[in-house]
Formats: C-alpha cells, sequence, structure tokens
C-alpha cells in the first residue's frame, strides 16, 4: 500500500530505461554495489573505519580472501580508502571515501526493505515456482 511502508511511490520515467544501458556508467556502479558482498561491507563500514580483522569478525561468513578482493574493487571504485598504519604497510584500515559514505542512505534502505519484506521473498523460494532456478542470480 502506498504510503505505509516508509517508502516514496515511484513513477515511471521513459527516460530512464536509458539508464541502465550496457556501456552506461549507472549500470557498471550498480554491478559493482550488487556483488554478493559488496553492500554487505559498506554497510560494515559505514560504522566507522575498520582493519581487515574487524571486518571479518563483524561481517561474519565472509572469507578473507573474499573480503581483500571486495576490497579491492570498492577501492578501484572510488568508495573505500585503504590507510595504512604508519611503519607497517601490511597493516592498515580501511573506510569510506565521501563518494563511498554517499550510499550509507540507499545502503540503509535496501537493508530495511530486505528486512520488511525478508519472509516474503523466502516464501516465495519455498514455494518452488515451477521452472524457476533458486540459484540463478546467486552465483
Amino acid at each position: 500500500m502506498p504510503g505505509t511502508s516508509g517508502y516514496r511511490e515511484v513513477v515511471y520515467d521513459p527516460a530512464e530505461e536509458q539508464l541502465f544501458l550496457a556501456d552506461c556508467p549507472a549500470r557498471l556502479t550498480v554491478e559493482v554495489i550488487a556483488d554478493k558482498w559488496s553492500v554487505v561491507v559498506l554497510a560494515a563500514l559505514s560504522r566507522g573505519p575498520r582493519r581487515h580483522g574487524e571486518l571479518v569478525e563483524s561481517i561474519g561468513g565472509i572469507s578473507r580472501k573474499v573480503l581483500t578482493q571486495t576490497l579491492r574493487r570498492l577501492q578501484a571504485h572510488g568508495l573505500v580508502r585503504r590507510e595504512p598504519h604508519p611503519g607497517e604497510a601490511h597493516r592498515a584500515q580501511y573506510e569510506l571515501t565521501p563518494l563511498g559514505s554517499s550510499l550509507t542512505g540507499p545502503v540503509r534502505e535496501l537493508a530495511l526493505w530486505a528486512r520488511v519484506n525478508g519472509e516474503a521473498v523466502l516464501d516465495a523460494l519455498e514455494a518452488d515456482a515451477p521452472g524457476v532456478d533458486p540459484g540463478v542470480g546467486s552465483r
């Protein structure tokens, strides 16, 4: 129902269809944050700078290798900054850049949506719709 969930009503804009063309920067950006772990790492860093080990502990379920890959990808796209510890190059902490910080609101909105609708998504998965592979899109 409009207005009851706290979400704004989305109005269709035909110009937005151009937003996600294959070579569009918006599509490429969505692909970066749509990675399985990117939003989780961004959410963890939204609480402030963290060291690698602290992120592994706070996230749970992510391997050190996958966390390193995710941090490097987010760093390469300007969302995360790696600050080496003075005198110890292998020790560093990670923090959001101003660009990464600008995603804090949308990440919170996505988390809220997931919290509100998570049961419905799981119910749909359990209903095992014919012809639908539940693993599609999760690789």
